[in-house]
Parts: structure tokens; C-alpha cells; sequence
């Protein structure tokens, strides 16, 4: 797939909660073609320390508006300086990277699992099932209620489960103790999250025999396959997970199983 260098519109910079910003952007021409699953690298300028592109999973792209979503967790000076940013402001983005998430060949049930910010990619694949014919079912963990993300945006695409480790909302516990998991069997499972979470679904998976991809979130500072910063060892030896991935079978990964 093609790659493009743009410079986007920022239309709007949205405080989710203390820690989340969600971000739209647009283009004067009509945005590149994107997949469920893909990132993007983008330039932050006006920070002095932040000398490296930060990578960005997208959100969701909104055809009608001509609309890149980025859903942001403001963790250090780079995200900090993003959050920022105001409308009318300009965001130098390469897109789009890496590899999405399998689509569907045939009517296929889908569960979708999104822990804290890896909820972001999911809301786009929802929307692209959901165009297919797939409604998906969504699993999403959060320490607190006030930590689940975009649960408005979720919820017209699918059914949609929550848990918090509190109990705040939805289920108590993390993602792999839903209920939702002992009572319905499904086809395929998507997850993007925390490491442990994602080992802990692909657990799940192995031990049901259900297809499972996840998304990795190494530390990407190139997002071409040039700085090796991201690479990971898997069955087909190392791979750099901002070309070979973001999205990785776990059959191919060396976990545990």
C-alpha cells in the first residue's frame, strides 16, 4: 500500500478525561485508502525534546467528513505537546503503516478486545466489520469507569461488554474474566492493549482453538523497518513489528502458551 507524507488540518482536539485526547484531522484532498489495524508516524513539532516521530494507531477514519481520528494518551513531552494543539493547526503525519487486522472472507464472529488505549484500533475495525455484513461483539477493559474510552462511538456498531478492575462499570476484573467468555464461542478475536492482557486473550484462544490476531505496541521511532528499534521475536525469527505488524497471528508469536 501506497505511503503518503501529509500535512492535516487539525478540526478538533477533544479532552476525553486527564489522560486521553481524541484528535480529528483532515486533508484539503480526499485521504489516502487505510486499513483496521494500521498506524501512523507522526511529527511533533515545538518540542525540544522530542526528536523522533510518535507512532499513532488509528482510530477511525470518517469518510463523509473526510475525517483521521487519533485517539492520544498524553504519556510524555510528544503527546503532552499534541494534546495542545488547536484547531486550524497543521499535524505532519506519514500513513498509512504497517499491516491491519484479517477481514472477513466469509460471515465470521468477531470479537473485538481493547484494553485502555488499545481500544483505538478497534473502533475502526467495528466500523469496517459492521459495513461487511460482520456485526462484531466488543469486550473493553479499563481500571475505572472513568477510564473506558469512546464506549458512544462503540456502541451503534455492536454489542458491547465492558469490565473494570474496580467494578465501576460493567464486569469486575480484567477482560479475560467477562462472563461473556464462558457462556458464547467465536470465530476470530482481535486484541490491542497491554502485554499481559494481550498474553492472557491469546491464551484464551489457544486453549478454545479460536483464531486470535494482536496488535504489538513495541516501541516504534521509524515506522519503516529502518531503525530496528521495534523487532520481535517470533516463529519466523525477528521481524520488525512497524512493517510485519502491528498485527501478528499468535501463532506466530513466541508466547507462552
Amino acid at each position: 500500500m501506497k505511503k503518503f507524507c501529509l500535512d492535516l488540518t487539525v478540526v478538533s482536539v477533544s479532552k476525553i478525561n486527564d489522560r486521553y485526547v481524541l484528535i480529528k484531522l483532515t486533508h484539503n484532498e480526499e485521504l489516502p485508502q487505510m486499513e483496521p489495524g494500521q498506524f501512523v508516524e507522526v511529527r511533533v513539532d515545538g518540542s525540544p525534546t522530542t526528536f523522533l516521530r510518535r507512532p499513532i494507531s488509528i482510530n477511525f477514519v470518517d469518510r463523509k467528513n473526510n475525517q483521521l481520528w487519533l485517539l492520544v494518551a498524553t504519556v510524555g513531552d510528544g503527546t503532552h505537546k499534541m494534546a495542545q494543539l488547536k484547531e486550524g493547526e497543521i499535524l505532519n503525519c506519514v500513513l498509512p503503516l504497517g499491516k491491519s487486522f484479517t477481514m472477513p472472507q466469509q460471515q465470521e464472529k468477531y470479537l473485538l478486545v481493547g484494553g485502555g488505549v488499545g481500544t483505538a484500533p478497534m473502533l475502526y475495525l467495528g466500523e469496517q466489520l459492521k459495513k461487511m455484513g460482520c456485526a462484531p461483539t466488543f469486550l473493553l477493559g479499563a481500571r475505572s469507569q472513568k477510564d473506558l474510552l469512546e464506549l458512544d462511538y462503540f456502541e451503534p456498531l455492536g454489542r458491547l461488554f465492558v469490565t473494570t478492575e474496580d467494578g465501576t462499570a460493567g464486569e469486575k476484573g480484567f477482560v479475560t474474566n467477562h462472563s461473556i467468555l464462558q457462556n458464547e464461542t467465536f470465530d476470530r478475536i482481535c486484541v490491542c492493549g497491554p502485554t499481559p492482557m494481550m498474553k492472557a486473550v491469546a491464551q484464551y484462544a489457544r486453549q478454545k482453538n479460536i483464531e486470535c490476531e494482536v496488535s504489538l505496541e513495541n516501541m516504534m521511532a521509524c515506522g519503516v523497518g529502518a531503525c530496528l528499534c521495534c523487532v520481535e521475536k517470533t516463529t519466523e525469527g525477528n521481524l520488525c513489528v512497524c512493517t510485519d505488524g502491528p498485527v501478528f497471528n499468535i501463532k506466530q508469536l513466541l508466547w507462552q502458551s
